[in-house]
C-alpha cells in the first residue's frame, strides 16, 4: 500500500524510495512498513519541514540466533531534507512492550511510502495486546511535559514545541475514552476527542500560522491552549513502572509468529 499525497516533493519521495530499496539490498532485510512521521504526518508541517521517513525491518531468522547480532537500527545519511531510519522488528516489539508508544504511532501513520497492510495489522494487534496502558500514558505525559516546559519558557515560543506538547496531551484525552492504539495525526485525534471550542479555534489559527511560517517560527502560546494543556497534564504520572512477565511472554510468542511470517529467506 502507498498513501503519499501529491503535495509531497516528488524528488524527496523518489530519494526516500531509493534509500528504502538500498536498505533492503545492502542489509539483506525485508522492509514491510515504511511511513512518514514527524510534523507532516502529525498534521502541522511548516513550509520548510523536512521528510521524516521511519521504517520497520525484519532480518532472516538466522540473524536472530547470531552470537554477535547486527545493530537493531538502520540509519541512512541525515541531511537538510531527508531523515530516514528504521528499527528492527525485535526492537519494535521490545519497546512497545515496555510502554514506548512510537511503534504504535508508526503503524497508524496516515502517510505510507510502502507497506503491507497485513504486516501492519499483525503488529498492531500484538502492540495492543502487550503494551501496558499505564506505561503508554506515562510515555505521552513525559513527552508532553518535556515539550511544554520549553514551550512556556518565555513570551514567544517555537510553534513546533506547542504542537509537540498539544498532540500527546490530546492522546492522553483519547486514552481516557478509548482502548487500543491511538491515532498519530492531529486531525484524527481531534475527530475522536472533544476539546473546548476556544481551544479548537486557537489550534486552528495556530496551525494556519505554522503552515505559513518557517520551522523556527515563534508566537505566544494562546491562553485557552495553555490552560487546557496544564489541565490535561495535572495529575498524570511520569516515570517507568516495573516490567510485566506475562506481557513479555506474549510479546515473545507474538514476535516469533511475526518472524516466521515476515522474515526474508536467508541467502
Amino acid at each position: 500500500m502507498r498513501t503519499i499525497p501529491d503535495t509531497f516533493d516528488p524528488a524527496a519521495v523518489a530519494a526516500i524510495d531509493a534509500r528504502l530499496a538500498g536498505v533492503a539490498a545492502e542489509h539483506g532485510v525485508r522492509v514491510p512498513w515504511a511511513i512518514e512521521s514527524g510534523s507532516r504526518a502529525w498534521g502541522f508541517a511548516s513550509p520548510d519541514s523536512d521528510y521524516d521517513c521511519r521504517f520497520l525491518f525484519v532480518r532472516p531468522v538466522s540473524a536472530y540466533l547470531a552470537l554477535w547480532p547486527a545493530r537493531d537500527v538502520i540509519e541512512t545519511p541525515l541531511d537538510a531534507v531527508l531523515d530516514v531510519n528504521g528499527w528492527d522488528l525485535a526492537k519494535a516489539v521490545r519497546l512497545a512492550t515496555a510502554g514506548n508508544a512510537t511503534v504504535g504511532e508508526w503503524l497508524r501513520s496516515p502517510l505510507v511510502y510502502d507497506g503491507d497492510s497485513a504486516f501492519r495489522d499483525d503488529l498492531l494487534a500484538l502492540v495492543a495486546d502487550v503494551a501496558d496502558p499505564a506505561a503508554v500514558r506515562r510515555h505521552y505525559a513525559h513527552v508532553a511535559r518535556a515539550q511544554w516546559d520549553h514551550a512556556v519558557d518565555g513570551d514567544d515560543v517555537r510553534l513546533k514545541r506547542v504542537f509537540y506538547a498539544v498532540r500527546p496531551a490530546l492522546t492522553l484525552r483519547w486514552l481516557d475514552e478509548h482502548t487500543g492504539v491511538p491515532p498519530m495525526a492531529l486531525d484524527a485525534l481531534l475527530a475522536e476527542v472533544g476539546v473546548p471550542a476556544e481551544v479548537g479555534e486557537e489550534l486552528a489559527a495556530l496551525r494556519d500560522l505554522k503552515a505559513r511560517t518557517r520551522e523556527i517560527g515563534t508566537a505566544a502560546v494562546p491562553r485557552a491552549i495553555a490552560a487546557w494543556v496544564r489541565d490535561v497534564l495535572a495529575g498524570e504520572e511520569d516515570g517507568v513502572g516495573p516490567p510485566d512477565p506475562a506481557r513479555r511472554e506474549r510479546a515473545e510468542a507474538g514476535f516469533r509468529a511475526l518472524l516466521e511470517r515476515w522474515a526474508p529467506d536467508a541467502g
